[in-house]
């Protein structure tokens, strides 16, 4: 395995992320622990979870991940073997049934971290993030932003980054991060920060794969400037970049039993998928372990969150960091990257 740091802290954490949303719904209590058993075997230490999992959210289902994690925590009581990150949700219709008041002022924090904490089994997190933004803008396959005249929203950064400073006092999360987050909305949180003596936003946690790189766009030159990290999800894309699906929808599969996670299914999508194959092929390299390693390689990237349904999955996802992609095999990449760029925002 290889490591890094949180950006701006001592927190040493392992290059692969162990995603969890699907532990509760696709996967087993026993399966979700026999993956974190595998994986700290293999070097991983860093564990990704939210409230609203597992998916797709539902209120029979919400909180199951963590009560998973909590489960094994209590079991083997390694708390300290791992860095243990959550969110919280922001407002939508589809995690309505959390709570009434959806978002992140003072008592929707307070409440989503200490119901979080109770299921996790552990009295701290070493990351709490935003799920998504309060306000408008474009994330869950929304390409570019399109203003909303009537939107409500009101700025309240500041308050955001008030309110969680208050847990961090608290002892209860350790650092901060974003998830599907714009370079605006990282930009703003870092001013406030910086003005206000407040908490940093250390990460930002978006989709990012060979489908999907829309975040170098603008997101990565103020990770870079401003020393954050990118924690890369869906880097297969659901399953796509493993080649899967090419000939049809498999079966079984998040892509099969959730119709509504499309946006790597698209015509322009799948013609990039075919393509990337083929750059697979000509260098003899797994499909998979080429997408996964080139999320990997990328310098902007603190820890890469890969998720699976089947062990054998797991084991390849995870090997994944052991495989250094060449000039060559990245030239290929880029070829089909400027002919197909970005059809999976």
């Amino acid at each position: 395995m290889k490591y890094t740091t949180l950006p701006n802290t001592d927190i040493k954490v392992s290059k692969i992320c162990l995603g969890t949303m699907t532990w509760g719904e696709q996967n087993t209590e026993a399966e979700g622990h026999e993956q974190i058993d595998y994986a700290l075997d293999q070097g991983v230490n860093f564990l990704d979870t939210a409230e609203m999992y597992s998916v797709p959210a539902k209120p029979e289902t919400q909180g199951s991940t963590e009560k998973i994690i909590g489960s094994w925590l209590k079991k083997t009581g390694r708390r300290e073997d791992i860095v243990l990150a959550s969110k919280v949700a922001g407002p939508a219709d589809m995690v309505s049934h959390i709570r009434e008041n959806m978002g992140f002022s003072k008592e929707a924090l307070n409440d989503a971290l200490n119901k979080s904490l109770k299921r996790l089994n552990t009295d701290y997190l070493d990351l709490y993030q935003l799920h998504w933004p309060e306000r408008n803008t474009n994330f869950f396959g929304k390409r570019g932003y399109k203003h909303e005249e009537d939107e409500k929203w009101q700025d309240n950064f500041k308050e955001v980054l008030e309110n969680l400073q208050e847990l961090v006092k608290a002892g209860k999360i350790r650092h901060i991060g974003l998830s599907n987050e714009t370079a605006y909305g990282l930009s703003r949180f870092l001013e406030e920060s910086r003005l206000h003596d407040l908490p940093k936003m250390i990460t930002v946690q978006n989709p990012y794969s060979l489908l999907n790189r829309k975040d170098e766009i603008g997101l990565t030159e103020v990770l870079h400037r401003q020393n954050a990290g990118l924690l890369p999800y869906s880097p297969l894309g659901m399953g796509t970049l493993s080649g899967k699906h090419l000939n049809g929808i498999v079966e079984n599969t998040r892509l099969s039993l959730f119709p509504q996670y499309k946006r790597y299914s698209g015509e322009v999508a799948v013609a990039a998928t075919k393509a990337y194959k083929e750059v697979a092929v000509k260098h003899e390299l797994s499909m998979t372990q080429m997408a996964l390693a080139f999320v990997n390689q990328q310098p902007f990237v603190t820890s890469n969150i890969i998720g699976a349904i089947k062990m054998e999955q797991l084991k390849e996802n995870i090997g994944s960091i052991d495989l250094e992609l060449s000039a060559e095999v990245l030239e290929d990449i880029e070829k089909v990257h400027e002919k197909y760029p970005n059809p999976a925002p």
